[in-house]
């Protein structure tokens, strides 16, 4: 059960951020994932020195759905996500959460060759409605420059 953000506590943010978001992208639950955004959502991705890359639950022409990140990440690899740590300010209705993720390559994959990544990432999270209005992720890949070969992120897009 979804509580109004002003009853929200931290544990339902834990809960949000954990259960309903990053378990869903585990289990490559799209749509449940999807679920975890407010209709005007935005999403940011920071990946080292490169361009930010911008999702929209509302795309105009010439930008990506926010199912598109989620469509690479699970079609590509198993991802798995722990050792949280959140920072979590419930009266501004925002919520920062670093962990660590395992992204193992699908058989088939173009990144088969590059083998399993372990990654230390941050996500920042602002919440509407008990939902997830803007998400601002940060990947800690140590060689984000070049081409996309290889790259869990698919960056810079093809």
């Amino acid at each position: 059960m979804r509580r109004s953000d002003t009853a929200m506590r931290r544990q339902d943010y834990i809960q949000l951020v954990e259960d309903q978001y990053f378990g869903n992208v585990t289990a490559g639950n799209i749509d449940a994932v999807c679920a975890c955004f407010t209709a005007d959502a935005t999403i940011t991705i920071l990946h080292g020195d490169n361009p930010p890359r911008r999702f929209f639950a509302q795309p105009t022409a010439g930008e990506l759905h926010l199912s598109e990140f989620w469509r690479h990440l699970c079609a590509h690899y198993e991802a798995r996500f722990e050792h949280y740590d959140h920072v979590i300010d419930v009266d501004a209705k925002r919520c920062a959460a670093t962990f660590t993720v395992t992204l193992s390559p699908k058989p088939g994959s173009p990144y088969a060759t590059r083998g399993t990544l372990t990654l230390r990432n941050c996500n920042f999270f602002w919440l509407r409605d008990s939902l997830i209005e803007r998400m601002t992720v940060y990947y800690a890949n140590p060689d984000t420059g070049g081409t996309a070969t290889g790259k869990p992120t698919g960056y810079p897009p093809a």
